[in-house]
């Protein structure tokens, strides 16, 4: 009877125990964690913040990290065993009596262990700040997860120069990956792609020196910190703030597998991260992003492309580059020939350097050198070319004053001038993105999906101006009658000087920012009224420090406009595309010249949309099946309503929430001159003087 007693006494203590280490920020010693109950063998911070525990990356494979527990997929901040996952059944995390924290796999193997052989170790803690520690019976800490950390630091975690952060290898893997941030030997935070056949700093600027840079090197502390607030700083003089500076808010620094450090901060509701910092504005300045053999362009978002006559080497894996589907060798009786490829560059990889150098001279320096693969030559006058012994990083943008010259078999048959399929050619800064994709998916896209993709996102950009000048101008041709007033007033205002207004002066214009008009990818755009009862609209940046270059850009932009239909030249051409999806004129997408008739069709689109009060660039859903574009059917319907000259047509055309309460004369004219706006014909479209001219009749008719 007393050993049943003591036997259920024994049951019941070990049953109490086990509870409460489910349950615990703390492992006693000889405790484990299984792999079996990873749901529930779990170490949480007393503030529940971070959660410690088995964390599964494929089917049947686990690591162990530490994660913050409201984060909606789990996110990561430091994993123990990313190279060397444990199998999911039998595998333990034990605090052994010999003081070591010891993964073990089903095997009995040793997947990852501390260094710790102190038999004073008493515990294994989860603190409030993310790092698991060990600690002995006076509470002092022997090991600390925060000196070995992965691709995370988290706020109250120092980095110094035994540290680096290690990005992952890609999308969904938990691997290493082939970039890391670190202190160099001279002092500096540095960002370094590290491939499998060659490394390449890419951050701070390579073309700058350590001064140029913001920083310095004379202080060999290499120590950097980020707090609470969201303040990063560094010994180095490296300085950036989260932009939402504040307190109670849970953040991480992270490089992520596409080689970029972004500081995150967690939205509390969703669970979903915000970038609120970015190291690199342009993806395609990240070296080794698009493998060797690669070109990178950013349409905004950066595309990889191989060069011609070359494949990707792993279809899943830019990083890997692309390989050339001919042979090519250094041998005398090999035949050697050089194609063109404009505004395009590889960093660095540099044989060397000859200046003041004409271009025949450069192709016979690299055909003489077995080493050469290639050369830039500069378009800026001073003779200067680099040949190249690698073709990794390469980048293209019309910004870029260098041509590239690639080295290539005789027998290889492509064209002097190349295009390179996959891309076109644009350049763009960073646009704001939740959490990074996968370069699978977001590199790898067909050459017609590029285009598209390409068109969309520029012209979005653009079209944004350009709406809100079209609306306008639709306000004031129907709402004010006194035009040459209004000419004169917009002239006054084109030609007066930029002036800087205080925040103050913004709030007090906007109304504390009530009255939203717009939203776009960098903010929201108020409506506004200064002191001098002027209306204005104002855009609030979400993230001032990641948009001040694009803000900057676009104001340098409109600085420069000189619009062909400015609201009087003959007939210029021009091939940038300009507009928003939707309201773009054929000419684009056949190639043809592009002249002032795409801005009238794009008008016309804008004045069918106001009367049907419908986007008529979205498809026409008929049982559940996408037909054809809602602007297509409009203009096929009412084309046949109006030649059947049956005055009821009209009523079909208009908004049905005005109920009847409009104006027939305006609403046919407007129609009508819509219609012809947007003529596939560019030359059966009317001018915008003209269609401006009828409107302005169909308004003293009324």
């Amino acid at each position: 009877m007393a050993s049943q007693i003591a036997t259920s006494f024994l049951i019941v203590i070990i049953t109490v125990c086990f509870s409460i280490s489910r349950a615990s920020n703390l492992l006693h010693r000889g405790s484990h964690l299984s792999v079996e109950h990873h749901d529930s063998d779990l170490l949480t911070s007393p503030d529940t913040t971070f959660t410690c525990g088995f964390y599964p990356v494929t089917e049947n494979a686990y690591c162990f990290s530490i994660w913050y527990t409201s984060s909606a997929h789990k996110t990561l901040v430091w994993t123990a065993n990313y190279d060397n996952p444990v199998n999911g059944k039998g595998s333990k995390a034990s605090l052994r009596p010999d003081g070591a924290f010891v993964l073990t796999d089903i095997d009995g193997s040793t997947a990852w262990e501390t260094n710790t052989t102190s038999t004073d170790v008493q515990t294994a803690e989860l603190l409030d700040n993310g790092n698991l520690v060990l600690k002995n019976s006076s509470g002092r800490i022997l090991w600390q997860s925060f000196d070995f950390p992965t691709d995370t630091l988290v706020p109250q975690q120092p980095f110094t120069k035994s540290m680096k952060l290690i990005s992952r290898l890609g999308n969904g893997s938990y691997a290493a990956g082939y970039f890391s941030f670190f202190f160099d030997s001279d002092n500096v935070l540095k960002l370094i792609y590290e491939g499998p056949d060659i490394s390449s700093l890419y951050w701070p600027s390579v073309y700058k020196n350590v001064i140029q840079n913001g920083r310095t090197s004379y202080n060999s502390t290499r120590i950097a910190f980020l707090d609470d607030m969201g303040r990063f700083s560094s010994s180095d003089r490296l300085r950036f703030d989260a932009s939402d500076l504040g307190f109670r808010i849970k953040r991480r620094l992270t490089i992520d597998y596409d080689g970029n450090l972004r500081l995150y901060s967690l939205n509390h509701t969703t669970g979903l991260w915000k970038i609120t910092w970015e190291a690199v504005l342009q993806l395609c300045h990240v070296h080794g992003i698009c493998g060797r053999n690669g070109i990178c362009v950013n349409t905004p978002t950066p595309k990889c492309s191989c060069l011609p006559e070359y494949v990707m080497t792993d279809p899943t894996n830019w990083n890997k580059g692309c390989r050339p589907r001919f042979n090519m060798s250094c041998s005398p009786t090999e035949k050697m020939k050089f194609r063109k490829i404009p505004h395009m560059n590889f960093f660095g990889y540099d044989i060397y350097t000859l200046t003041n150098n004409s271009l025949t001279s450069c192709k016979k320096k690299c055909m003489e050198n077995c080493q050469c693969v290639a050369f830039n030559y500069r378009l800026t006058g001073e003779g200067k070319c680099h040949l190249k012994f690698a073709r990794l990083d390469g980048f293209r943008s019309p910004k870029l004053k260098v041509t590239t010259y690639l080295k290539v078999p005789l027998s290889v048959e492509t064209s002097e001038y190349i295009v390179l399929n996959g891309t076109e050619l644009t350049c763009s800064s960073r646009v704001p993105k939740p959490l990074p994709e996968p370069f699978s998916s977001k590199y790898a896209a067909k050459a017609k999906r590029v285009r598209w993709d390409y068109l969309y996102w520029f012209a979005a950009t653009i079209g944004a101006t350009e709406m809100i000048f079209v609306v306008s101008s639709l306000w004031f041709l129907f709402k004010k009658r006194d035009v040459p007033a209004v000419v004169e007033e917009g002239y006054r205002v084109i030609v007066g000087q930029f002036r800087k207004f205080s925040y103050s002066e913004l709030k007090k214009a906007t109304n504390n920012f009530r009255e939203e008009v717009g939203k776009g990818a960098s903010g929201v755009v108020y409506k506004g009224v200064l002191a001098e009862e002027k209306a204005v609209a104002v855009k609030k940046l979400e993230d001032a420090f990641l948009t001040e270059e694009v803000f900057w850009a676009e104001v340098s932009t409109i600085r420069r406009i000189n619009h062909m239909n400015l609201r009087d030249r003959n007939n210029p051409e021009f091939s940038r595309i300009r507009g928003t999806k939707g309201y773009m004129a054929p000419e684009w997408a056949l190639n043809l010249p592009i002249t002032a008739k795409v801005d009238v069709y794009s008008y016309g689109v804008m004045i069918l949309e106001l009367v049907k009060g419908i986007r008529l660039s979205n498809r026409v859903s008929e049982d559940g099946e996408e037909h054809e574009i809602e602007l297509t059917k409009f203009i096929r319907v009412f084309k046949r309503k109006i030649q059947s000259d049956k005055a009821a047509w009209i009523e079909d055309a208009v908004d049905t929430r005005l109920n009847g309460d409009f104006s027939r004369v305006e609403a046919e004219k407007m129609v009508k001159i819509g219609i012809s706006c947007v003529e596939e014909d560019k030359s059966k479209r009317p001018t915008m003087d003209s269609t401006v001219q009828a409107l302005l009749e169909c308004e003293d008719q009324r």
